[in-house]
């Protein structure tokens, strides 16, 4: 990326996020446009891939703190005019600086440049030298993200499923060399370099991309019609991921070396897998605990008994009820929930609804008047009244 981009693109503005956007802010920003201009989602539509890609590259710069950082500074300091170039030195004021002329042996080791040598060195060496020395060095891809829906077993037993992916990589049709016959001669201007020097006078020494080859230190003889002679273009693979057992709603999962393809032998980027949990009918999740209601009868919740209860992707476990169980008692049935990271399983966690019948015949009815009668003594209320007149 070059000066240029730093300085002119205004980055916060792709996104539609202020300034001051936090990281969550700026994720769900690029999340939604991503979704919205993704290619997959827009065949054939070339705006919405320019789009998409200006949303991607906004996202790589302000979503890591690092370069945010850099990229804010340079803002700050070419927007407010810190730099200017001299006579011939480009158009807009958008350059790389040789940090060994600018600040290198001014004063001696000691610091240069009033103080300028350590700090502000730091900045300028991590932030214009991804315009200059980079472009010939190996690059490393760019990070994906996507996302995944998984039903409710999947996230508690692990899947492997299809995804499909889009990312910009080595144009096939070329081999990344821009010209259709593989033939690429090098650029006179900068001599195979990728950039351009500039002397303004005082020590400085400006660089900035070639303008005749864009940076690339090579010009097409014939260009590739796929890549227009960029020697990039969008490649969309199909991949089998193995989400992990256990996983919840929300959570993102990173597989490294899965993302865009890095350029000169640099290594791809990173992957990102935001994944997405249906419900259950039955069963709920509480952390690696799974939850279940299960009614009972009022004669079982008074004498007791034994509870058949069914698990997740298993056989039934049988539960022994107490005699006396009152409503919304939770038992525990051990190693029947969720897959942990170790392999080992969360508990089911049965929650116990006492079924209150809403028709009866005869005979049951006759039963509970009898109840009834033979309970009478026994008011079920008279503590709580004890208490409300106490307190």
């Amino acid at each position: 990326m070059s000066t240029k981009d730093f300085v002119e693109k205004d980055y916060y503005k792709v996104l539609g996020v202020p300034k001051d956007a936090t990281e969550a802010e700026i994720k769900k920003a690029y999340r939604k446009l991503a979704r919205e201009y993704h290619p997959d989602a827009n065949k054939g539509d070339a705006s919405a891939e320019e789009r998409f890609k200006e949303i991607s590259e906004a996202n790589d710069v302000l979503a890591d703190p690092k370069r945010r950082k850099e990229y804010d500074e340079a803002r700050a300091l070419f927007g407010n005019g810190g730099f200017r170039p001299g006579p011939g030195g480009g158009a807009g004021g958008s350059f790389n600086f040789d940090l060994g002329d600018l600040f290198g042996g001014a004063q001696g080791g000691g610091g240069g440049a009033g103080g300028f040598g350590g700090g502000l060195g730091d900045v300028f060496g991590g932030l214009f030298n991804r315009g200059a020395g980079a472009r010939t060095q190996p690059r490393r891809g760019q990070d994906i993200e996507s996302e995944v829906s998984l039903n409710f077993s999947e996230a508690v037993e692990g899947a492997t499923v299809p995804l499909r992916m889009s990312s910009s990589a080595a144009c096939k049709a070329c081999s990344g060399t821009g010209d259709k016959n593989g033939t690429p001669r090098v650029c006179p201007t900068c001599v195979g370099t990728g950039q351009v020097s500039h002397g303004s006078g005082g020590g400085f020494s400006l660089t900035d991309p070639c303008p005749d080859c864009k940076g690339r230190g090579l010009i097409p003889e014939n260009p590739c019609d796929t890549c227009k002679g960029s020697g990039r273009a969008t490649s969309s693979r199909t991949m089998q991921v193995r989400i992990p057992p256990g996983v919840s709603d929300g959570q993102r999962i990173r597989l490294r070396g899965k993302g865009a393809p890095g350029e000169r032998g640099g290594p791809s980027g990173d992957l990102y897998v935001v994944v997405h949990v249906g419900s259950h009918p039955v069963f709920g999740r509480k952390d690696d605990n799974l939850t279940i209601t299960v009614p009972v009868s009022f004669v079982e919740a008074a004498l007791g008994g034994e509870v058949r209860v069914p698990t997740l992707g298993g056989p039934p476990v049988t539960l022994k009820l107490p005699a006396g169980t009152p409503n919304g008692r939770t038992m525990r049935a051990r190693g029947k929930g969720a897959v942990r990271k170790d392999g080992t399983r969360g508990d089911l966690l049965v929650t116990v609804e006492v079924a209150v019948p809403t028709e009866l015949d005869d005979k049951a009815r006759e039963a509970l008047e009898a109840y009834r009668e033979a309970t009478a003594s026994a008011d079920p209320r008279a503590e709580l009244f004890q208490a409300a007149k106490g307190a």
